[in-house]
């Protein structure tokens, strides 16, 4: 029986330097505390952190023997938002607690008809893409936001305001 290396260490990015190898991870991948990956080279590898963590495309797990795996974005489905108000649609977008990518001149979320017919009739242009998909951690740095799934776990947080749509 072989054991796998361990990484049990994360490096935030731009806190780190080195060779490494990779691994890619879509956003629903990149949110984990115990898992075997693959990495680039071939070679799997399990993640033991302390607690549940939001990794970031540029960050990188520490092996128990000091070797570095890079994380990567994978690219998934998601929707480019362009509007003449962006500030406006990413308000509506926030305010069912979607995860959102904010660049200067478009937003970016997970393909969803749901929050695209609601875009839609904001005037918001809609473009189908495949890209890697790093949306805001929240308002305390890293973290994530939680859409409105009502599974058992999805609304694990407190918070005020109602939910009738």
């Amino acid at each position: 029986m072989t054991t796998l290396p361990v990484a049990q260490v994360l490096h935030r990015k731009g806190h780190w330097t080195g060779a490494a190898d990779s691994v890619t991870l879509d956003y629903e991948g990149r949110f984990l505390r115990r898992k075997r990956l693959v990495a680039a080279s071939g070679e799997a590898f399990v993640v033991d952190l302390d607690k549940t963590t939001s990794l970031d495309a540029g960050d990188a797990l520490e092996l128990g023997d000091g070797r570095l795996v890079e994380i990567v974005a994978a690219a998934e489905a998601v929707l480019e938002v362009r509007g003449t108000n962006l500030a406006r649609l990413a308000w509506h977008i926030g305010n069912r607690h979607t995860p959102c990518q904010i660049e200067a001149d478009h937003l970016l979320i997970q393909r969803d008809p749901v929050i695209r017919h609601m875009l839609e009739h904001l005037d918001a242009q809609i473009i189908e893409a495949d890209r890697a998909f790093t949306p805001e951690g929240g308002a305390y740095g890293h973290g994530r936001t939680h859409s409105h799934e009502h599974g058992a776990s999805a609304h694990a947080h407190e918070h005020a305001h109602d939910h009738a749509h």
